[in-house]
């Protein structure tokens, strides 16, 4: 089958090829015939380093597909289903998982740092990206990591459920859980930023501001809830004629970077919300004053993956997405096939797509 294989972090070019096949299915895993994926910048960060992962590694974890075969101990899905991947399964026995915080399990995810899930030129190991690797035409995840939906609701905007969506609204709904009538900003209006405004709008928030220094993003961030967008430099002005100078109810980061989320610190009034919502380097420190953290009495947050039990939430949204509640398809900047993944790779660095979707048949 085909895929596309980074061999080395930095790699310009990912390998592009047709023999890989799948290691042996266990009694409780699934194996899905890949439909669509997305081409997210977590995709990007585990190609420059920024996210590690073993290698060689097949990137994509933003998928959804056609269950093909399962174990003999599946019983939550069956051949014939679509799903949704969730690149975070949980094992529902773990510390974590017994405080329903199912996004911060690490089973599965440790466990796709030592066990391959690929084999290519004969019999040499490939690992998946955090145990997915949905750019190939077929994986094997663990049957928490395949999430059956309503098979009306098309491949692509089940895909971007899978990770940008659900990071995004869920970052609104469950972790800041934003209240209606309140002033929101959000720092980045790519596919995240764009799924927290929508999330914020569906929670009935009445100011939403975009955030950033592209201007060619503002039009379309207002298009799916924003009711202001503005470049960094013009934040000030914002936060006087928004707020009245108090400053944002909530303040949402979803760039990965200290100085976005310092932008967001900023934008928050004392007493409001930060949430981190970006995937940062290890190595990049946000300089934030003990004083500040004390006085302005602003609550700091993190949000992974939405803060979701994607059981719940995988369906939830493909509920608000078949209302007309959710704007997915204006989210879509291009549709893809396979082998224009090194094109899209590079079109994502620049900076000024917003999510491409590579379709397979």
């Amino acid at each position: 089958m085909r895929g596309a294989l980074l061999h080395a972090v930095g790699d310009d070019k990912l390998d592009i090829r047709d023999d890989f096949t799948l290691a042996p299915m266990g009694p409780t895993d699934v194996r899905v015939k890949v439909r669509a994926t997305g081409v997210c910048h977590s995709d990007l960060s585990v190609i420059s380093g920024v996210l590690p992962m073993p290698l060689p590694v097949i990137p994509g974890h933003e998928g959804s597909g056609e269950v093909v075969e399962v174990g003999d101990h599946v019983t939550t899905v069956q051949p014939g289903d679509h799903v949704i991947i969730n690149w975070t399964p949980a094992c529902g026995s773990c510390p974590n998982c017994l405080v329903q915080q199912p996004y911060l399990c690490m089973t599965y995810v440790m466990d796709s740092f030592v066990n391959a899930r690929f084999r290519y030129g004969g019999d040499t190991p490939a690992f998946g990206m955090a145990g997915c690797g949905t750019w190939s035409e077929e994986i094997v995840v663990p049957w928490q990591g395949a999430i059956k939906i309503d098979p009306e609701v098309p491949f692509e905007a089940a895909a971007l459920i899978g990770c940008g969506v659900t990071t995004g609204v869920g970052a609104a709904l469950n972790t800041a859980r934003v209240r209606p009538g309140s002033t929101v900003a959000v720092v980045g209006a790519g596919g995240i930023g764009l799924s927290i405004i929508q999330g914020a709008r569906i929670s009935g928030a009445t100011t939403i501001l975009a955030i950033d220094p592209l201007e060619s993003k503002h039009a379309l961030a207002k298009k799916v809830g924003a009711t202001h967008a503005v470049t960094p430099d013009q934040l000030p002005d914002a936060i006087g004629t928004l707020t009245g100078g108090l400053g944002f109810d909530y303040g949402f980061e979803a760039v990965g970077k200290s100085a976005a989320i310092m932008t967001a610190w900023q934008a928050t009034r004392r007493g409001g919300d930060v949430i981190v919502v970006g995937a940062g380097a290890m190595d990049d420190t946000v300089p934030l004053s003990a004083f500040s953290l004390m006085f302005e009495g602003k609550n700091l947050l993190s949000s992974l993956y939405g803060g979701s039990d994607v059981r719940r939430d995988f369906p939830f949204f493909a509920g608000l997405y078949k209302a007309g509640k959710l704007d997915l398809e204006s989210m879509i900047s291009a549709r893809i096939k396979l082998a224009d993944l090194n094109d899209a790779v590079a079109a994502l660095r620049g900076g000024e797509v917003l999510r491409q979707v590579v379709v397979l048949d």
